[in-house]
């Protein structure tokens, strides 16, 4: 037997070690249980961790470099803005042997996000535990909310909290901490927007007002959703003559949705009077001097 069909042979005597071994490895990665966590707790949770096998990275004076993929899920009901924890590593005696931070932002509710938790430890940790970054009253900055009563002048605009529906005004709603864009919107009305910023010492019970203005141009809705701000000039069975910009368009009156007039006010023009032309007045025949 030549070399090159030794080593031939030796290699196929190998594979069957090596996949066995890929297989058994594999297999333990599968088996390894993962860590899960809810905070604040089971019976009420807000967010769901899953922390996935730690995979020692690199090793420096007898720490371990550790890493781990972790699954968020935001179970609360509701968009989480911004949410940061301290995360502890424990070993099978409850001692701490290791911390890391873990944070993430702009989850919806309903929505996952994989994130990856790297930390330096003394072992590979058994058990972990959550402390999440809070106020002076133990709730997470990013979970909290404060109440806030929203009136439009008129009422029954239909109301937006950063471009999602929420009903109509008045309405009191809980917002969390940070900046927000209400937008209010009513028919024959323009619709306007403001910021809110909401602190987290803000107390309970405020108040916002926001009056909306009247247009000041015809709005003509088309059914393509095409919204024409304007002057409309006629109007008979087959068209519609709108002047936008100084410049008259005409449309079908089948592609009209809707017409919204805006209230004009007639001005009466004064009446012209012309002069009356200058009457002539005949000459005086002259005075005869007695002779």
């Amino acid at each position: 037997m030549n070399r090159r069909a030794a080593i031939f042979v030796a290699c196929c005597l190998l594979l069957p070690t090596y996949f066995a071994a890929a297989k058994d490895k594999k297999d333990k990665d599968k088996s390894e249980p993962s860590i899960v966590m809810e905070w604040p707790d089971h019976a009420n949770p807000a967010i769901k961790l899953t922390f996935g096998r730690f995979n020692q990275l690199a090793s420096y004076n007898g720490q371990l470099s550790l890493e781990s993929h972790v699954l968020v899920e935001n179970v609360s009901g509701k968009r989480i803005p911004q949410a940061s924890f301290t995360v502890y590593l424990l070993d099978n005696a409850k001692v701490r042997i290791g911390n890391g931070m873990l944070g993430f932002s702009d989850l919806e509710a309903g929505e996952q996000a994989r994130l990856s938790f790297q930390v330096f430890s003394l072992g590979i940790p058994t058990t972990l535990s959550l402390v999440a970054h809070t106020d002076a009253n133990g709730i997470p900055t990013s979970l909290k909310t404060t109440p806030l009563k929203v009136i439009s002048v008129p009422p029954g605009a239909i109301l937006k909290v950063d471009g999602h529906d929420v009903g109509s005004t008045p309405a009191t709603l809980r917002l969390t901490i940070g900046n927000h864009v209400l937008g209010f919107s009513k028919e024959g009305y323009a619709s306007g927007t403001t910021p809110v910023e909401i602190k987290a010492d803000d107390a309970p019970g405020g108040s916002i007002t926001f009056e909306l203005g009247g247009l000041s141009r015809d709005n003509v809705e088309l059914h393509n959703g095409t919204v024409l701000q304007g002057d409309v000039l006629s109007l008979n069975m087959t068209s519609i003559v709108v002047r936008v910009d100084g410049k008259d368009q005409t449309y079908d009156r089948n592609q009209v949705e809707k017409i919204i007039l805006v209230q004009r006010q007639a001005v009466e023009q004064p009446a012209v009077v012309q002069p009356a032309p200058a009457q002539s007045v005949p000459a005086q025949p002259a005075a005869t001097q007695p002779k």
